[in-house]
């Protein structure tokens, strides 16, 4: 691997450590690496790093480069189960050795500060840091509409690895096994951007030859499939393709309940009609690119109705379709556009605004898929508010119907909403978007206890159903109603055949076994709330994890006010900062004020039964599952 972040300190001032440290004429030439095993040189030439508890520590300050690392942090990456009395000691030992082997010149580079240790590199000196820096790069160059010099910086931030990250340390502390996840995880998005730009530039060959190993490892990652379907098929590989998609579509159907998206779906048009894919063919008038609809899809008259309704009306403002993660709301949006799609002759389409990891995806490339799902062949400009005033032009006079699934927030949405006119948008969030005023809200709740058993009925049978109606009855209720995960209870069931139904309620209603009776290979309702998980505001976490520690998942405005220790406005503050974001149903009651008397108190308030147990395991911390 060649050296590309290797760079001599010069007489310049490195920005990433304090001006007033970083000194006159040093030319050291410092390397870390930590994409494989931890090693760091100067001119070359390998430093020695000590002894184990010595690397450790360097370790962890790797976790964070420029940013603080407490003592207890490092006390516990080091002495996990009973450090010594002379842990701290011991710490300012390995810390001052290691300060005199990277830092000889004594720029500051290793210092002790408010909340802790600090590691100062740059993106040229350290591995992870540079691969960081690459792949903002190649982000920027997407966004500037320059695929090929994007997929140049993804490959080389790729070509950082060596192996997995402090691969000769990661099992001798937790807090580096979290930081190694954490940059697999980054990887796989990197790669997925690299695919993608690569087959944007018309380069496909270098994406078949290698992402094969990329599936082998997350098999259920549909960005990553489209991009292998659609490799594969560029480079006349149609066969392997079709059984790629095939396997795929089983898999998250035996495994998670759900039917390829949006883009696997699009991937797999092109195989079946054996033309150029989306990308070179430009769509076409009367497009339909959506998600199959579910074949057992139950209940939701109501919102059904009303969400029709309001689509129905022509000029009017985007439909917002709000609940909590899980509840069913791209399903139901699915529903409705399959339904309506005779309405809108000039296509259907449908694109998830946020990643699978939840970030959220670059408005040019989601306003470059739309354009290019319904044969608009303008090339939109790269600012932002021209190629939104260049959109809307193209969509005036057009009868489309656009479903933007998952959207984060209102600025997500701002670029792609349509003119008033013919076109409709039904859009779905987790959140209820505040900022987007004129939308026609509908708040989709849980399922009726009568939908849920119908819905379980159609997976696990409904003659099974019947035989033991009351355990079927504690299924649907252990799930919290929820669709997604009586879908993956449902599932599970369906495996294992012989389990009576009130045995698997048993496990439902144990606490510490719930979530893992609701997955499959690791994934299912945990994944799914760990995403939700992940977008919270720093705020809405505190929360929950102080409501979570309440014994019971109803509770009152006063009983709330005590578990987070505030007045009652900053409470109600707190608690609509949770049904803004979707977490927690509005008031079910007349809130009471915080002060009165115990015996007055009205449980106005209910946490989701499994948010309330991932909000207890994310309080508890690593190895409580």
């Amino acid at each position: 691997m060649t050296d590309t972040f290797t760079v001599s300190r010069g007489t310049e001032a490195d920005p990433g450590i304090p001006r007033e440290h970083a000194g006159e004429g040093a030319t050291a030439l410092l390397r870390v690496t930590l994409l494989g095993p931890l090693r760091a040189s100067r001119n070359g030439l390998p430093l020695p790093l000590g002894p184990l508890k010595q690397r450790l520590v360097l370790a962890v300050l790797l976790t964070r480069p420029n940013a603080p690392v407490s003592l207890e942090e490092l006390t516990d990456a080091v002495w996990p189960d009973a450090p010594p009395r002379t842990a701290r000691k011991n710490l300012q030992v390995y810390v001052s050795t290691l300060r005199r082997v990277l830092d000889p010149d004594d720029l500051g580079r290793l210092h002790h500060g408010p909340g802790g240790y600090v590691l100062h590199l740059t993106a040229q000196e350290c591995d992870s840091l540079r691969f960081e820096e690459l792949a903002r790069l190649g982000d920027a160059e997407v966004r500037a509409g320059a695929p090929s010099r994007a997929a140049r910086l993804y490959r080389q931030a790729l070509d950082l690895w060596r192996h997995d990250p402090f691969s000769d340390l990661a099992s001798r502390a937790d807090v580096l096994r979290s930081a190694v996840e954490r940059q697999h995880t980054r990887r796989l998005a990197v790669y997925e951007a690299w695919a993608e730009a690569q087959l944007e530039s018309g380069d496909p060959a270098p994406v078949a030859d290698t992402v094969d190993e990329m599936v082998s490892r997350h098999p259920l990652r549909e960005r990553l499939r489209a991009a292998q379907l659609t490799a594969l098929h560029r480079v006349g590989r149609r066969t392997e393709a079709l059984a790629a998609y095939d396997e795929c579509r089983q898999q998250l159907s035996r495994e998670l309940g759900l039917e390829p998206g949006t883009a696997l779906q699009c991937a797999y048009r092109s195989l079946l009609e054996d033309v150029a894919p989306p990308r070179s063919r430009g769509g076409a008038a009367g497009s339909r690119l959506l998600p199959p609809d579910l074949a057992d899809f139950t209940g939701r008259a109501r919102e059904l109705e009303a969400v029709g309704a309001q689509l129905g009306r022509e000029g009017g403002p985007p439909v917002l379709l709000t609940g909590p993660a899980g509840v069913g709301k791209t399903a139901l949006a699915v529903h409705i556009a399959h339904r309506l799609a005779d309405r809108y002759p000039d296509g259907v389409v449908s694109t998830r605004l946020c990643a699978e990891d939840g970030s959220t995806r670059p408005w040019a490339s989601v306003l470059a898929e739309l354009a290019r799902s319904l044969g608009c062949t303008e090339r939109l400009p790269s600012d932002r508010e021209e190629a939104a005033t260049a959109w809307r032009s193209w969509l005036s006079g057009r009868r489309i119907l656009l479903l933007l699934d998952d959207a984060p927030d209102a600025a997500a949405l701002g670029p792609l909403l349509p003119p008033s006119g013919p076109t409709a948008t039904l859009v779905t969030s987790r959140s209820r978007l505040p900022c987007l005023e004129s939308a026609h809200r509908t708040e989709l709740p849980p399922l009726s206890a009568e939908e849920a058993l119908d819905l379980l009925g159609s997976i696990i049978g409904r003659t099974r159903l019947a035989a033991e109606y009351a355990a079927a009855a504690r299924i649907v209720n252990a799930t919290g109603l929820l669709p997604f995960a009586l879908r993956a209870g449902g599932n599970r069931l369906s495996v294992l055949r012989h389990m009576p139904l009130g045995q698997y309620a048993d496990r439902l209603e144990h606490p510490l076994e719930a979530l893992d009776e609701l997955a499959s290979g690791g994934l299912g309702v945990r994944a799914r709330l760990a995403g939700a998980w992940a977008r919270l505001p720093v705020p809405a976490r505190d929360t929950l994890h102080a409501l979570a520690a309440l014994p019971e998942p109803a509770f009152s405005l006063p009983v709330a006010a005590r578990a987070l220790g505030l007045g009652g406005r900053d409470t109600q503050r707190a608690l609509e900062g949770l049904i803004d974001v979707g977490v927690l149903a509005p008031p079910s009651c007349p809130e009471v004020s915080a002060h009165s008397a115990a015996g007055t108190e009205a449980a106005c308030y209910e946490l989701p039964w499994l948010t309330l147990l991932f909000a207890r395991e994310q309080a508890a911390g690593p190895g409580t599952r």
